[in-house]
């Protein structure tokens, strides 16, 4: 998903109990979690008219004070999650890694680009938004369903860890080729953007870049201080919840500063998800027929194909906000993600389960 909770990995061994019972409560409630704080901001945003002012009074970036803060806090606790030093173990899986890597940074994008244009056409700043979202690869939360479905824990690990990495150095530069190159090159209608790479670089910089730091200075010192069981265990179950305040702050705020568009436009919010449930079912079908062909055995494909079909909302919020504004219907389009990526990789892991059976052989 948007990778928002960042709790131990739940283990996927048990597939007597359901795959909801072994979500944490935090994770099994994450839409209702998210739809109240969409009430909420409607709420307060026919209640404070002079709210978007007393927002923008002190900035970070192009980004108000309090917005950043919420960003920021729902980074951290992901990015603490990765283990930063199995990266070296990747050599040893060269087809995953590849597969990995066009998949997510070539195909993912492309994909989301596409769909975008075909199904929004008449709404350029959702479209916008969306091809956004299609370019932050999945991070930390693409754990939990990896465990979910009896996925290689320990591969995961590392592509997660390479994405985090990879979005620091790759983002700019896609969102200015999917942004403002490709549409130019293929004769599609422009609108009026002004996007320069700098400035999404600069989101990028500071919303994924800070806590990424941060991250990985936790772990490391944690893990040097106390060793890695107590940091998975004890530190990390701690700081996890972190990552969904922080994600529910910046959707009450959004849906506050948005509440009079939403309520104008409920269809907008459905035109939006459409692509999205397109963009999962396409990126995990085709990531799963992938794995299977290159015969990576089910618990690698399995990694595989959830690692592709997520996608990291929080850093799509964070650059859309920050490029366009929190008002901008870019930013709309982000807060959606996370609201029905839940329930639909929910359904993906009984899919993931059902396949390990039907094709693997595999029944317990």
């Amino acid at each position: 998903m948007s990778d928002t909770i960042a709790q131990t990995p739940v283990s996927g061994t048990d597939l007597d109990t359901p795959v909801l019972q072994r979500l944490s409560s935090l994770d099994r409630f994450l839409p209702v979690w998210i739809v109240a704080a969409m009430v909420v901001g409607l709420v307060l945003g026919r209640a404070i008219p002079g709210l978007n002012d007393a927002l923008d009074a002190v900035k970070v970036g192009n980004v108000s004070l309090p917005i950043a803060v919420g960003l920021l806090l729902m980074m951290y606790p992901v990015l603490a999650k990765v283990r930063y030093g199995e990266l070296q173990t990747v050599t040893g899986d060269r087809k995953l890694l590849i597969s990995s890597l066009v998949i997510n940074w070539l195909v993912g994008p492309a994909v989301m680009f596409a769909l975008a244009w075909l199904l929004l056409p008449d709404l350029p700043a959702y479209r916008t938004g969306l091809i956004i979202v299609g370019l932050a690869r999945c991070i930390a939360m693409v754990l939990i369903w990896n465990d979910l479905s009896c996925g290689d824990r320990e591969a995961a690990a590392v592509l997660v860890a390479i994405n985090s990495v990879f979005q620091i150095v790759a983002f700019a530069a896609l969102g200015w080729f999917y942004l403002e190159l490709l549409p130019s090159w293929i004769g599609l209608s422009q609108t009026a953007l002004d996007v320069s790479m700098w400035t999404i670089a600069k989101s990028v910089l500071i919303f994924l870049g800070i806590p990424l730091l941060a991250g990985f200075l936790t772990r490391t010192y944690g893990e040097r201080a106390r060793g890695r069981d107590w940091y998975e265990t004890r530190l990390l179950p701690r700081i996890g919840p972190i990552a969904l305040y922080g994600l529910l702050f910046t959707i009450v705020v959004l849906f506050a500063l948005q509440g009079d568009t939403i309520t104008r436009r409920p269809w907008d919010v459905a035109r939006i998800a459409l692509p999205l449930l397109a963009y999962f079912a396409i990126m995990f079908g085709g990531s799963f027929l992938l794995g299977r062909k290159l015969g990576l055995g089910y618990p690698r494909t399995a990694t595989l194909s959830f690692t592709a079909a997520g996608n990291n909302f929080e850093l799509a919020i964070a650059v859309c906000i920050g490029v366009f504004g929190v008002t901008s219907g870019q930013a709309l389009a982000g807060v959606v993600g996370p609201l029905i990526e839940v329930p639909v990789l929910v359904a993906l892991v009984y899919v993931a389960l059902w396949a390990r059976r039907r094709f693997y052989g595999v029944r317990a």
